[in-house]
């Protein structure tokens, strides 16, 4: 890691795709309205830090250390998450797009998703007990071998989780949402 050391910095409308975040750690930081998309936020560090209307679409977070990150209204497609330092790793997510996003082998026991964009978004080998979902879309998403025990989907709607293959115990559905377990027997319900 360097040497550089910020604390409770705002960076605000900044593109950091032709110049990059200078790498360091930064502490109760905030990012507004930055433009990350297709760059490099690799081995960086990130404590108590808020992403507020940032692009990070394709943005390489390799080896990078997510402690108390919160995502507000972010637009983070195709976002490989399971390449960050997941030692001390806490995120939020609220209003953001992780379409396309993965999220392959984590381990992110009481995750918070709400009113998330989760298309295509691959949990395959995540555990996600208690994880609470309000209003997300999972459209496509991808769960295989998925630990949702306790998690809450009560208002997620659109994902399809086979039930034979990942683990539900004490998952809460609402009866509309009892449609997404049952797609693969190709049942018909009116």
């Amino acid at each position: 890691m360097a040497d550089n050391f910020w604390l409770e910095q705002e960076f605000v409308k900044q593109d950091f795709t032709q110049t990059k975040l200078p790498k360091g750690d930064y502490e109760e930081c905030s990012f507004v309205d930055c433009l990350f998309s297709k760059g490099f936020l690799d081995n960086q560090n990130f404590v108590d830090c808020t992403f507020d209307g940032c692009d990070l679409t394709n943005t390489n977070i390799a080896h990078t250390i997510f402690n108390g990150a919160t995502f507000k209204s972010c637009k983070m497609v195709g976002v490989q998450f399971e390449t960050c330092n997941q030692l001390l790793l806490t995120l939020r997510f609220l209003d953001c797009n992780l379409s396309v996003a993965s999220f392959i082998g984590m381990n992110l026991p009481q995750i918070q998703f709400m009113d998330c964009r989760l298309h295509q978004t691959d949990f395959t080998d995540t555990q996600l007990t208690m994880a609470k979902f309000p209003n997300c879309d999972f459209d496509n998403a991808i769960f295989e071998n998925t630990d949702l025990s306790g998690a809450d989907l009560s208002t997620a709607f659109g994902f399809n989780i086979d039930p034979t293959i990942n683990q539900l115990r004490k998952t809460r559905f609402s009866q509309e949402g009892l449609i997404g377990l049952l797609k693969k027997y190709d049942i018909v319900v009116t």
